[in-house]
């Protein structure tokens, strides 16, 4: 998934846009690779398998052709998918760049329409951070996923209508409940030809669940970490922004969600779409909560949504969310190896290229399964020799022989963040350790240790000798307490935006890189803190519940506040028939569907069309009582006193200490 979660969300921040430039560095602070960084890309270039270009074949494989211009606009002006913003990729090695990264990146650098297999399927690739994939049926087009935003998807669509001719859209399979794959819908088809029956949209089941919780209740902080993770504020340069692991991130109209038309339940589920026969396995567990797999039979083609994808994945994404399983992953896998990869003759999947050949195909399932099964098998082998989460990504390393395989390589995942993802999956954050079960906050402990370490100029001094010999992550460790201990030492954030920098041009995993190079930036030159609320776009407020609309609200009540509050609410929203009980004790507000208080402070009714209008942050409850739009029995000031202990959370918050800047009034 990933860049999209920071698009999910509308903010009123503007991102930095840098002009690109591959010769020099894009911050007047930026440091060229040290001796240390050029000497670990040289034994890289020689330990790594890059003699096997078959990659590169299957990328270029059935190649169509492209859109004239090579930057495309969006309906607003935005630019977006445009390649000769890594043109650098080509020029040669990047010492600033590992190796493997590079070459991914430079695999994810083509755009146009490629047909996969011939005269049935097509795909779209390069507009978007995923894939569009077109099946022929008899009267029309089967799309499978749209992409992140509407500009993208008609950008793409319009390519294929000019190659392959204008057909109908006459289905659409969301493969899962991630935003790159079903927020350019409204670029595909029109919600009235969906409402009227013409157009069949199939999802796995709880899609629309998942596609809009996730963004809810932790949805300000995600955003915000995955400024981090995607990088959204870096220049396209060999010291900044390459890829995104699974493809290039672009810029586009919002997001959009029609609900889906047909949910997949069962395990494995035969549906005839415009006759085309489609074997949905639903793999809950993997990559999203809510995801499957199809093959398609007749063209012994295997959609492999994003659960094999050519890159190790995140069973921990450093944006946030719910931790995955590596080991369901593996067995999702390992199914559809025997039940559908012993005939495949082509395997694709919505981000990246597809493999041909069956011995092919099989080679990369069974890469991926083995990756996925060995990072879950081995974390917990050495959990049971008692290693723990603070050493486990120190100790577990990928075999061999999975390392000389490309598609084992951790492009957006890391054996770092991944390996102590699946430790806390099973045991949890905590070590063991008395000591660290209740550890002080950093900015709490790090002026105990700077003091005992002999102050800022001692620890800074060490720091650039061991800079020196090459350990930025030992420099990186004292330097970090420091820059906690006096925020405002711009010397001390100088340094450690040095020491981030070449960690950053080392590590393969584009998370791992993006991090660290973000989090450099920031600390040489601050970042500007917009403020605002942030809100969903409007489409995927409308797929919220009733029920998650109060859990929402909840989170964002200040328990500080709301302590001496007490009352209770009795909701109903009778075009729907839907009913809930919403009470304040305890400084927490809880809400239960399906239940009444029979002596409530204050009852009141609103149409759930009408409340929708107050989920998109058009109005408030109280607003609409105003207008007559709902009405309330009872106690009227509940209202008041709910609205007034409720926060609205700033998008911009500081991560790094001593990093946020005001804007200029």
């Amino acid at each position: 998934m990933i860049r999209s979660a920071f698009r999910i969300l509308c903010v009123c921040t503007s991102l930095v846009v840098l002009p690109v430039q591959a010769a020099e560095h894009f911050d007047p602070k930026g440091k060229a690779p040290s001796e240390h960084t050029k000497a670990l890309q040289a034994k890289l270039r020689k330990s790594l398998p890059f003699d096997d270009r078959r990659d590169f074949e299957e990328r270029d494989r059935g190649f169509v052709g492209d859109v004239a211009d090579a930057a495309v606009k969006g309906a607003a002006g935005q630019v977006f998918a445009d390649m000769t913003r890594f043109e650098f990729l080509a020029d040669g090695d990047h010492d600033s760049l590992h190796p493997s990264l590079q070459r991914q990146a430079l695999l994810n650098a083509k755009r146009g329409l490629f047909e996969v297999v011939p005269g049935a399927i097509w795909q779209l690739r390069g507009f978007d951070l995923a894939n569009l994939t077109l099946v022929k049926g008899d009267t029309g087009w089967i799309v499978f996923d749209v992409m992140t935003n509407a500009d993208a998807t008609r950008a793409a669509m319009a390519l294929a209508d000019q190659h392959l001719g204008k057909r109908p859209v006459v289905a659409v399979v969301y493969s899962h409940s991630h935003i790159d794959h079903f927020g350019g819908i409204r670029g595909v088809v029109d919600e009235a030809d969906v409402k009227a029956g013409k157009v069949q949209i199939i999802a796995p089941a709880g899609f629309l669940d998942h596609a809009v919780a996730e963004n809810v209740y932790a949805g300000t902080a995600m955003l915000r970490r995955a400024q981090y993770q995607y990088a959204s504020a870096l220049p396209s340069s060999p010291f900044g922004y390459v890829d995104s692991a699974i493809g290039k991130s672009g810029q586009g109209a919002a997001a959009s969600l029609i609900a889906p038309t047909r949910e997949i339940s069962k395990d494995f589920e035969e549906l005839v779409v415009d006759g085309v026969k489609l074997v949905f396995q639903n793999t809950p567990g993997t990559e999203a909560p809510a995801e499957m797999n199809t093959w398609i039979p007749q063209h012994k083609a295997f959609w492999a949504a994003e659960n094999v994808t050519g890159t190790i994945h995140n069973i921990y994404t450093l944006r946030g969310t719910l931790i995955r399983d590596a080991l369901a992953w593996a067995n999702h896998i390992n199914v559809a190896l025997y039940r559908f990869g012993q005939e495949a003759e082509v395997m694709l999947a919505s981000h990246n290229w597809p493999r041909w050949g069956n011995a092919r195909i099989q080679d990369v399932m069974r890469t991926q399964r083995d990756a996925y099964a060995n990072l879950n098998n081995q974390v917990l082998h050495l959990a049971n020799q008692g290693v723990t989460i603070k050493q486990i990504h120190n100790r577990y390393r990928v075999p061999e022989s999975l390392r000389q395989r490309w598609a084992a390589h951790q492009y957006h995942g890391s054996e770092f963040h991944n390996s102590r993802g699946v430790l806390n999956r099973y045991l949890g954050y905590w070590d063991g350790n008395p000591a660290t079960l209740a550890p002080l906050s950093p900015e709490e402990s790090a002026p105990l240790y700077v003091e005992m370490m002999g102050g800022a100029a001692v620890i800074q001094e060490r720091a650039r000798s061991l800079e020196a010999e090459g350990r930025y992550r030992h420099a990186a460790e004292i330097l970090n307490k420091l820059v906690y201990a006096e925020p405002s030492n711009q010397g001390a954030k100088d340094q450690l935006a040095d020491v981030f920098e070449q960690l950053g041009y080392q590590y393969e995993s584009t998370s791992m890189r993006n991090v660290h190079l973000v989090a450099a930036m920031e600390l040489r030159n601050g970042y500007v803190a917009s403020g605002g609320s942030v809100r969903l776009a409007s489409d995927l407020m409308r797929g919220l519940t009733t029920q998650q609309f109060w859990e929402g609200v909840a989170i964002r009540v200040d328990s500080n506040k709301a302590d001496a509050l007490k009352f209770t609410l009795n909701f109903l929203t009778p075009d729907n028939a839907e009913k809930f009980v919403v009470e304040m004790s305890g400084g927490t507000l809880t809400s239960l569907p399906g239940y009444q208080s029979p002596r409530p402070d204050a009852t009141m009714t609103i149409n759930r069309t009408d409340l929708e209008n107050v989920i998109m942050g058009q109005t408030t409850l109280a607003e609409q009582v105003q207008k007559g739009v709902a009405k309330v029995d009872g106690n009227v000031g509940v209202l008041m006193q709910l609205a007034s202990v409720l926060v609205n959370f700033d998008p911009q918050f500081e991560i790094m200490p001593g990093t946020r800047r005001l804007p200029a009034k």
